[in-house]
């Protein structure tokens, strides 16, 4: 859904599943400085948003998702993963409960799939779910953290909350804190152990979900198959790689490169998923860019390191 905040003076579109809200206004290393300083807002209106209401809302999550939903606190936010039975991640989403239904948003695109997975799972519970992606935009401030607000809105919210950052700046940023995003950074054998997410999206001490047992066993004796890695790119070439590229060590593929950015301070980076027997101190190199790695998930247990 194309945001209308794309009508602001110096306003540049993004590209791929990022097209419908802003890349940039003018300076991308400037406006990762304004909300590393705390002011400013990122539009992030393109991503699909789901409403799941009913009094049975907070047990049927806790049961079917990684999070801890019973007692949840009102706008407290909170991540979730929905697993296979294998313990790959299938469905992340993150929201806040109001009292009377719990709202979340997911990646662009994402919202079908993971309504059609939880119109299966209701049986006799007493949920509503419904797609309201036309009704609420996701939002970023540095002081608030993230906020769901009418869509309708956007435009005042903006004049209130800026000056405006664009996606670009959010995305260096949360490159370089290491936090991935779900069918980006990951890819349909990913287990949360390996990026970071049991640390923010999985609840250790709950009872039974799908997949548990995958994530407790890893939990418990360590040795996630792969790693989450923050990657330093050369930057004598203007460019970064495409989502998805191999990431080899010489000519054996050893990994995967996810999202990556320009950092004001840090250059060009990328998230990556590396084979956990990789050792960490030879050059790697992807789209023929060297590649050094800065481990940001701990290899032994999963959990994120703090940067």
């Amino acid at each position: 859904m194309t945001s209308p905040l794309l009508s602001l003076p110096g306003a540049v579109a993004g590209g791929g599943v990022d097209a419908p809200v802003a890349a940039h206004y003018g300076s991308f290393y400037g406006e990762q400085r304004t909300l590393e300083s705390g002011e400013g807002f990122v539009d992030l209106s393109h991503h699909d948003v789901v409403r799941i209401s009913g009094p049975d809302r907070l047990r049927w999550l806790h049961d079917l998702t990684t999070q801890y939903f019973l007692d949840l606190p009102a706008r407290t936010w909170a991540q979730a993963l929905i697993l296979s039975p294998q313990g790959h991640v299938e469905h992340a989403f993150a929201g806040i409960d109001d009292g009377e239904g719990f709202t979340a948003a997911t990646e662009p695109g994402r919202v079908a799939a993971l309504i059609d997975f939880l119109d299966r799972m209701r049986f006799m519970s007493r949920v509503e779910i419904s797609d309201v992606t036309p009704e609420l935009a996701l939002t970023y401030r540095p002081a608030a953290g993230h906020e769901l607000i009418p869509r309708e809105k956007l435009p005042t919210y903006a004049e209130a909350a800026g000056p405006a950052c664009g996606l670009w700046a959010y995305e260096a940023l949360r490159i370089a804190r290491g936090e991935p995003r779900l069918g980006l950074d990951t890819d349909a054998r990913t287990i949360p152990n390996e990026v970071g997410w049991t640390g923010t999206a999985v609840h250790m001490d709950k009872g039974c979900y799908r997949g548990q047992e995958t994530v407790a066993r890893v939990h418990n004796l360590g040795r996630p198959p792969r790693r989450l890695t923050l990657l330093h790119l050369d930057g004598s070439e203007n460019r970064l790689p495409a989502v998805g590229a191999e990431l080899k060590q010489g000519e054996k593929v050893v990994g995967f490169v996810g999202t990556s950015a320009r950092h004001h301070e840090l250059g060009p980076i990328a998230l990556a998923l590396v084979k956990r027997n990789v050792p960490l101190d030879v050059q790697l190199s992807v789209d023929d860019l060297p590649a050094a790695q800065e481990v940001i998930v701990d290899p032994e247990v999963g959990l994120h390191f703090k940067r």
